[in-house]
């Protein structure tokens, strides 16, 4: 068994002594993982925003479609 197999098997059951197993929350480590990737994507979201508004195409005409003047394509 190693070191950290030994430690465990040690250190478990004084934790289950202390954690009140009805009241079990995030805390602050789950809050500011939370708080991280939100900012993450609405820094994704903002730039996503930026790149598409840059975008300028105009898109090709259907070679199918009849031209304006009403005469059927050859």
């Amino acid at each position: 068994m190693s070191a950290t197999q030994a430690a465990l098997t040690q250190l478990l059951p004084l934790a289950g002594d202390t954690f009140d197993k009805n009241k079990v929350t995030p805390g602050l480590l789950g809050f500011i993982v939370f708080a991280a990737l939100a900012l993450g994507v609405w820094g994704l979201m903002k730039s996503m925003s930026r790149h598409m508004n840059r975008v300028d195409f105009e898109e090709a005409p259907d070679p199918a479609a009849r031209p304006a003047g009403g005469e059927p394509a050859p």
